[in-house]
This record gives structure tokens, sequence and C-alpha cells, in this order.
């Protein structure tokens, strides 16, 4: 198969997608699209292994979503056996999530919550860094980088900058941790510290239909550039709205060529480049 995009972050194996799973899947074959499934939980995880599998044009990463990790733990034995698959290329997604857990504290307080709802807030964070912390070292002892969500609170900064005082002392000590920032929505200055560590950030077809990250796409070295979907969410235009697919992509691609003045096939065999080198994937 002649592969042309990877779409380094989409979820065939949840939501509306799981649904017409086989037809998505075709269509990104169709179009030479290759597609890295994302585990959530123990469950998704399996299922994206079962789909890399199967399908020569996908593979698969494993973990748990940090929004998942006040009903769940990191099962250990599970992803134990799924990372030892040829076509898992990552963990997570891993990280931390903070826009949920103030947003709730915030409506909470609103509604005039009492101090132990700033209390469990508290509580879930250091619950999701105490299980991001075993799946950067799962991700470390098995040699895959990491695909981190890491979404700041409102108007915020907050998450990205915790997360790289977590990353950066470790890795100046010799820590190999690397990955990607998936759906990346950080400033100039935080995207250069993740660069300057080694991690690429990713983007997302919300390049389509607003301005606010064009100074970020067009500042970044080619080589720490790549792109995703996240489907089913987030369509890009003329989709916004509607449900969101892998196939897609390209749209991205074009956004990011738009946005950089790049010729479009040169941004595309870059960020193909990119997720061949981050995921040690064969194409």
């Amino acid at each position: 198969m002649d592969i042309k995009y990877i779409d380094i972050h989409c979820h065939p194996n949840l939501g509306v997608l799981k649904g017409e799973q086989e037809s998505v899947i075709a269509r990104m074959k169709e179009k030479g699209i290759g597609g890295i499934v994302v585990g959530v939980d123990a469950a998704s995880s399996a299922e994206a292994v079962a789909l890399a599998e199967r399908h020569e044009h996908l593979w698969a990463t494993i973990g748990l979503h940090p929004n998942d990790t006040p009903a769940k733990s990191f099962e250990y034995i599970i992803y134990d056996t799924l990372v030892r698959h040829p076509k898992v290329v990552a963990i997570g997604e891993c990280g931390i999530d903070y826009y949920r857990i103030d947003g709730n504290v915030e409506a909470k307080t609103a509604e005039g919550g009492s101090p132990d709802t700033a209390e469990a807030a508290f509580r879930e964070k250091k619950k999701q860094w105490e299980i991001f912390e075993m799946q950067a070292a799962f991700a470390l002892a098995h040699g895959k980088p990491m695909m981190i969500h890491c979404r700041p609170s409102k108007g915020s900064m907050d998450a990205y900058l915790d997360m790289l005082a977590w990353l950066e002392p470790r890795i100046a000590k010799g820590e190999k941790h690397r990955g990607n920032m998936h759906f990346f929505v950080g400033d100039l200055e935080v995207a250069q510290r993740f660069w300057a560590i080694g991690f690429t950030t990713s983007y997302t077809g919300i390049l389509t239909f607003t301005h606010d990250y064009d100074e970020v796409v067009k500042a970044a070295p080619i080589d720490m550039l790549m792109v995703e979907t996240d489907a089913p969410w987030a369509a890009p235009m003329p989709y916004r709205g509607q449900t969101n697919y892998p196939s897609y992509v390209p749209l991205v691609v074009s956004a990011i060529s738009r946005i950089r003045n790049e010729p479009e096939e040169q941004v595309r065999a870059a960020v193909l480049n990119n997720a061949q080198r981050v995921f040690n994937i064969s194409v």
C-alpha cells in the first residue's frame, strides 16, 4: 500500500466511528492514509491492537487517558501483554487534563459548592499524575514514545507548564523520555520548550477555522510538526460540527501549508517522515 499520510491520532475504536469502523478504515486505505489507533483504557487499547493486526495501514497506542483515571487504574498486566505486539508504537494517550477538573470546580462553586469540591479536584489531579508517572516509566521500560494528552485549564498554560516541569529535569539527567504532544494548543514559548527536549507537537482540523495557533505553526521547525484528526472529534472545515474522520487528515496538511506558505507536497512529505521517525513506522 502506498501511504501518503499518517493520521497519528484517531479513534475508530471509539464513539460513532466504532459503528462504521470497517468503512472508515477502508476509506483510509483507498485514500492512501495510514493511522495510529489510540487507546484510552484497557479495552480500547486491546481493540486498537486488534485493528492494527488486521490492517496493514494501521498501528496502535495503548494507555489510560487522564479523564478515565477517577474510575480506572493502570492495569499493568494487561498493558504489559499488549505492548509486546509489534504494531504498538507508543504509550498513551496518557497525561494530565486540568480543563474538566477546574471547569467542574468553577461550576460547582458558582452553584454554592463547598470547599470539599476543591479538595476533590486536588485528589483527582494527584491521581492523574500518579498514573501518568506509571505510564511514563512503562514507556521507558519498553523503549516506546508517549502520546501525551495535556489540556490546561481555561485561559491558562498550567498543565503544559507542569508537564514541562516534570519532563525537563528528568531529560536533563539522561532519562530518555520522548514522544508527541497531542492536539497541541500551547503558545510559542511553551512549544519551544517542548521542541527543545525533543517532543513534537501535533495539530488537528481546528487550524482550518481559527488563527489562534498560526504563530506557533509558522515558527515550528518542520521536523517537529505532525498531523492528526482526533476523529471522531474536532472536524475541520467544511465539516465543522459534524463527525470527523481520519480521511480528513489531508485538510490539516493543507492548513499547515497555507499557514507556513510552503508547498503542500513539501509539508506532506515532512510530516509523514516525522511520524515514521517518532513512532518507528516503516511505510
